[in-house]
């Protein structure tokens, strides 16, 4: 699959294109293998053992064991049914939850509705570079803390948080770790042992696999996680979320997994260059920025200012270019950033910054083509 000279696309962080190969395995479970795996006949069960494979797949990529994947329809549900189940299952202990400012809104969302329910939440500031400080976070941890959340990558800047670090602290304390890696599953290694996390979301259609499928790692070797299920009707997915399960979703991720785990390396190679390029050659425009961490940051994002600038009017001009400013809308408000913000960015450098972030599709042409129309539209509006 190549990109169209009709539109190039630099928002992968917010969807990817389906892989073809992905697209190809999962036709037949719409086709032909439809049957739904749960029935108790010779159809339903052909199906049930080709999702077996699948979760053992899916499982592979973050090391983890078979039996600790539940399958959701995305990232959003994976974190609502962690959170909140958590929530519940160790009330006995306390009511005491820590994330960070610069989680996407599923996780805040989520810990603002059990504030509303009589939880406590610590949303742990960060530094310019999008990074939290760990002594911070250690002087939040109290003896009522039943959880710390803290994003793998973050979906607007890329930057990374150390993970293994935190997660050390946090056991050390006694609490439970969960990260939501929805930008970092099928980019980079993660191992769930060696990390030692406790519970990890992730969604399908950041990796080239369809909206609407997803998993929850939950671990279950030592100290295993207790959810209380959120979803019932049928006791599916070990009775945490009922449903029927997505097969072609799930046939569709267990591809995506595979294709990631044999490309991982030549797409960040591949990727990190193009990004890099397209970086230094928009940073040597006047007044623009990097927001967040050079270092500390996966290799397909990058997130610039250009000061002065309306992100939203550069988007609109650039037509058949899709790139982000990382806005929540609606139909009445626009608003800027709440990553940038808690960065210390200000409301004009935040309503000025665009998101770029780029896939394994994307060639050296394209990234050109970006780059030219930006510093055109800079140069107009200065």
């Amino acid at each position: 699959m190549s990109q169209t000279h009709k539109y190039i696309y630099l928002d992968h962080n917010s969807t990817t294109p389906m892989d073809s190969r992905v697209l190809e395995a999962m036709l037949p479970f719409l086709e032909v293998n439809f049957a739904n795996p749960s029935s108790t006949h010779l159809f339903g069960q052909s199906v049930n053992e080709k999702v077996i494979q699948a979760r053992e797949q899916i499982a592979y990529i973050i090391n983890a064991e078979p039996n600790e994947l539940i399958f959701t329809s995305g990232a959003t549900e994976a974190i609502n049914i962690a959170i909140k189940g958590v929530a519940e299952s160790y009330s006995i202990k306390g009511n005491h939850i820590i994330s960070v400012s610069t989680e996407h809104k599923a996780v805040l969302d989520t810990c603002k509705d059990l504030e509303r329910k009589g939880y406590e939440c610590t949303f742990l500031p960060v530094k310019s570079n999008g990074l939290i400080d760990i002594a911070e976070l250690e002087k939040s941890i109290r003896p009522d803390t039943i959880l710390v959340s803290v994003m793998f990558v973050n979906n607007e800047t890329g930057v990374f948080q150390p993970i293994k670090e935190i997660a050390a602290l946090v056991h050390e304390k006694g609490v439970l770790f969960m990260t939501d890696a929805t930008q970092a599953v099928g980019k980079m290694e993660i191992d769930v042992v060696d990390l030692d996390i406790d519970l990890l979301c992730f969604s399908g259609h950041k990796m080239y696999a369809p909206k609407g499928i997803g998993a929850l790692y939950i671990k279950q070797r030592g100290n295993k996680v207790k959810l209380t299920p959120q979803i019932h009707g049928g006791g599916h997915e070990q009775g945490l979320r009922s449903g029927t399960l997505n097969v072609p979703g799930i046939i569709a991720l267990a591809k995506a997994c595979e294709v990631a785990s044999l490309e991982m390396g030549q797409n960040q190679q591949h990727i990190a260059q193009l990004r890099d390029f397209l970086e230094a050659e928009l940073l040597k425009l006047p007044n623009t920025a990097l927001n967040g961490s050079s270092k500390n940051r996966i290799f397909n994002t990058t997130n610039i200012c250009f000061k002065g600038q309306d992100a939203n009017v550069l988007i609109g001009r650039m037509k058949n270019i899709a790139v982000s400013n990382g806005s929540a809308c609606s139909s009445a408000v626009v608003e800027s950033s709440h990553v940038l913000k808690a960065m210390g960015i200000n409301e004009e450098d935040a309503f000025a910054s665009l998101r770029f972030s780029l896939g394994k599709y994307n060639t050296i042409e394209d990234i050109e083509t970006v780059i030219n129309r930006i510093k055109e539209l800079t140069e107009l509006n200065f």
